[in-house]
């Protein structure tokens, strides 16, 4: 049972290296990632978000999770609009980001025009209106 505990807590102490890191902001959607070092027990860097939103993150050591400086979306605008084109939507313009979601435009599957809430994670429509 000690070691058992043992290799957990060593487990617990492997920390991320550097390319790791940015691999791991890579897959969160962050782009043209820079100035990444470890200072104060956590990474940081600064980066450009989905949104194109030039921001500041601190990055969990352990998992490579980023904190950003500002509200962002993993997701770009032509990503929403893919996502979007796939359900059936046209004419999709409007675009834009705000509070956490994204708001569009578009003409419905069934051709009426709809104003549309979409979840800046997973690209899901979450509100029409």
């Amino acid at each position: 049972m000690a070691l058992g505990c043992a290799g957990a807590a060593m487990a617990q102490q492997q920390a991320l290296n550097q390319q790791e890191i940015s691999a791991q902001l890579t897959q969160q959607g962050y782009t043209e990632i820079h100035d990444l070092t470890f200072e104060d027990g956590v990474w940081s860097a600064k980066a450009r978000s989905g949104n194109g939103e030039s921001v500041k993150l601190r990055v969990d050591p352990i998992t490579g999770q980023a904190y950003p400086n500002k509200q962002v979306s993993p997701m770009s605008e032509s990503d929403i609009r893919s996502a979007l084109s796939v359900q059936g939507y046209t004419d999709v313009h409007g675009v834009d980001f705000d509070h956490g979601i994204w708001t569009v435009k578009a003409k419905s599957p069934a051709g009426a025009k709809v104003s549309l809430k979409v979840d800046a994670q997973s690209g899901r429509i979450i509100g029409t209106n």
